[in-house]
């Protein structure tokens, strides 16, 4: 069986585990030895333990990626504090260190060394361009953003950034394997700050923020538009498709029919929000102490409970999306 070679972040377990185990659950649940590193002693270890509550958690409860069995993946799952062994015998390299652009580089130094030409190079980046990830390494031909949405094994998306320099093959092998191991998997041409998905979201957020700073809706109706509104139809098809829906004749249609309005309502937009200046106060204060701490108080009990609620709500969309 062909090995795979994933590294966890290098930090404490409260906060690293939860991209490079997502990572790990994923490439394992499509039948990929993966070989998990972390550069503090027993890290790796510990993420198997954690890798294996949840698998047998998904298990239960007939939610469990793939066709092996919760043991046949945890099989699969090799813990290393040696870097030169986790990396022997890999063809893939899935870096989740955090958002720190030093240490990435630090990382792709340290794992180039000691990978063969053929082996690609991966980031797990959500807000760093490869340009700037892979600045420091010798070959970047092989190397690419692959970049997760939080949690990667209950949303399959999956953003294949370009470096300047990446050949078409790596883009085409790491679209194959996200695509076997049951991502789903989209190319971006070029890279672009935030990526595709984070531009289109600071969209959404910065829209929402203005209109509960300007008085216009409340922190609980805005979430309602999106929950009960626009994230309906958008579990299930993007806004290309949904404005090509919405008019009888398409897409060309649908902007004869709606373009000036939205042109209108575009130009009445303000400016990008100050999130943490004066003017932001009044939102974090409404959400600090009043409709979203009611709705979810600020407590660490609370806040993971709503995780867990969410993560199992996705699994059920997902389950949903995979049914029909």
């Amino acid at each position: 069986m062909t090995k795979f070679q994933t590294i966890l972040p290098f930090l404490s377990p409260a906060f690293s585990g939860l991209i490079g185990r997502s990572w790990a659950m994923v490439f394992a649940s499509g039948g990929y030895r993966v070989k998990i590193y972390d550069n503090q002693p027993g890290q790796a270890t510990k993420a198997i333990t954690e890798i294996r509550k949840q698998l047998e958690e998904l298990e239960g409860a007939h939610m469990l990626r793939g066709v092996l069995s919760a043991e046949q993946q945890l099989a699969l799952l090799s813990s290393h504090d040696d870097l030169s062994q986790a990396l022997d015998g890999a063809f893939f390299v899935q870096e989740c260190v955090f958002e720190q652009l030093e240490v990435k580089q630090k990382v792709f130094r340290d794992v180039e060394r000691l990978v063969g030409k053929a082996v690609i190079l991966s980031s797990s980046t959500s807000c760093l361009v490869p340009s700037s990830v892979f600045s420091q390494v010798q070959d970047r031909s092989r190397c690419l953003v692959s970049h997760p949405v939080n949690p990667p094994y209950y949303v399959k998306l999956v953003e294949l950034v370009p470096h300047p320099e990446t050949l078409a093959t790596v883009m085409d092998a790491t679209h194959a394997l996200m695509t076997k191991v049951g991502q789903a998997p989209v190319r971006l041409k070029k890279e672009i700050d935030g990526f595709a998905l984070n531009r289109v979201q600071a969209a959404i957020i910065a829209e929402s923020w203005r209109l509960v700073q300007d008085g216009v809706i409340s922190v609980k109706d805005i979430d309602l538009v999106m929950s009960e509104g626009l994230g309906m139809r958008y579990a299930f098809i993007g806004p290309m498709e949904t404005m090509h829906l919405n008019a009888p004749e398409g897409l060309e249609d649908y902007m004869a029919r709606y373009g000036e309005g939205i042109r209108r309502v575009l130009g009445s937009f303000g400016p990008v929000p100050d999130f943490c200046g004066a003017g932001a106060k009044g939102v974090v204060e409404v959400t600090r102490n009043g409709e979203m701490c009611e709705l979810i108080p600020g407590d660490q009990q609370h806040l993971l409970a709503r995780k867990e609620r969410r993560d199992q709500l996705l699994m059920l969309l997902a389950k949903l999306k995979k049914d029909h």
